[in-house]
């Protein structure tokens, strides 16, 4: 018994051929080669996801562009290649193309006074539709904004208030000016519309012409501002009134013969 007691309590000696993972001279290079691989894993996975990245950042904005113009397309194309394909005719993109030049002699024929007439008594027909009305009145509105042909129902300036606090600015068009009337004279206020959801609505606010800001930009400058959520934002915006005294300073060159 005392002999079995003995051999119990005796420890076992480690073999030899055995590695210890204690022992920093043996498991050294094992540790150096895994914290290597794992910096390399590390470094691959990073490269590979970085990469990855930027291959979607540059091709999203590419793959929206196309979609929007496929879709556009096939749209516009929908209107006469219905007609084209009674008549035995399959083409494609003629639809498309003859979208275009009736848009085109749609805008020839409402230039003459007798496209005008036909067009006002449409029009007068649509404002006295109950929910048409109201459609009809903002998309016009748009329209008339980015149309060449500027009349008084466009927007006449972009603007700069400050809105909604104190130390804040927001970007609007001015669309009309009127004059208040008070006890201690009279004050003009410009109508400046400030759009909150794009440009389908939005606040009407009477601002004091002082109170403006009227930067150098033009319409379709600030419709593609407040549309692509101020991506298109300039570096750098200055009055108009500064530009103008600027280019004024400027010194002709002279041509001595």
């Amino acid at each position: 018994m005392a002999e079995d007691k003995d051999a119990t309590s005796e420890p076992l000696s480690p073999s030899v051929d055995e590695e210890d993972p204690e022992d920093p001279v043996k498991s050294s290079p094992n540790s150096s080669n895994s914290s290597t691989r794992k910096a390399c894993c590390y470094f691959l996975q990073s490269w590979v996801s970085k990469k990855f990245m930027t291959g979607c950042v540059v091709l999203f904005p590419v793959a929206i562009t196309f979609f929007i113009t496929w879709w556009f397309i096939q749209f516009v194309d929908g209107f006469f290649s219905p007609l084209y394909e009674q008549l035995g005719i399959d083409i494609f993109g003629l639809g498309f193309v003859t979208s275009l030049v009736f848009v085109f002699f749609v805008g020839v024929f409402v230039s003459s006074w007798l496209g005008a007439t036909i067009f006002w008594i449409g029009e007068w027909i649509i404002k006295r539709m109950p929910f048409m009305k109201h459609i009809y009145s903002a998309s016009k509105q748009i329209s008339a904004a980015i149309s060449p042909d500027q009349n008084t129902t466009a927007f006449k300036e972009v603007a700069i208030i400050r809105h909604p606090r104190v130390g804040e600015y927001a970007f609007g068009f001015i669309t009309s000016t009127v004059l208040l009337q008070r006890d201690d004279g009279d004050e003009e206020l410009c109508s400046v519309f400030v759009p909150t959801n794009h440009l389908y609505i939005g606040d009407i606010l009477l601002v004091s012409s002082k109170d403006i800001i009227r930067p150098n930009l033009s319409i379709r400058e600030g419709i593609e501002i407040i549309v692509s959520g101020g991506m298109t934002m300039p570096q750098r915006i200055s009055p108009a009134e500064r530009v103008a005294r600027q280019n004024e300073r400027i010194p002709l060159n002279r041509i001595v013969l």
